[in-house]
């Protein structure tokens, strides 16, 4: 089978899964946003540790109930479609890290 090569955005949005947007997972807010604009995809990867922008480390514990663990959003898209989607996000990006790369995808 043969491919063809398109040039795409991949796009990565860090947080915590304690993180919230008007009272709702910060994660799940950013999938309905996406899903609202017709992004085509976007996946949302639970980590096992990480360590945040304030330097302390979040870890799975299985002793502990209220694990803080980092999530990572990524999204692959159209650059356009990606720029629109950060336009009409109103999340406040201190609490994130967001970082876009150039990506080409086989279709």
């Amino acid at each position: 089978m043969k491919y063809q090569k398109e040039s795409r955005v991949s796009l990565k949005i860090y947080c915590d899964n304690t993180d919230t947007f008007n009272s709702k997972p910060l994660w799940e807010y950013i999938l309905d946003k996406a899903k609202e604009l017709n992004i085509r995809g976007a996946t949302v990867y639970k980590a096992v540790a990480g360590i945040g922008s304030n330097k302390s480390m979040h870890r799975f514990d299985i002793l502990n109930l209220s694990n803080t663990m980092p999530l990572v959003i990524e999204i692959i898209e159209s650059k356009d479609k990606i720029d629109d989607f950060l336009e009409k996000l109103d999340i406040n990006i201190k609490d994130t890290f967001i970082s876009m790369q150039d990506v080409e995808v086989l279709v």
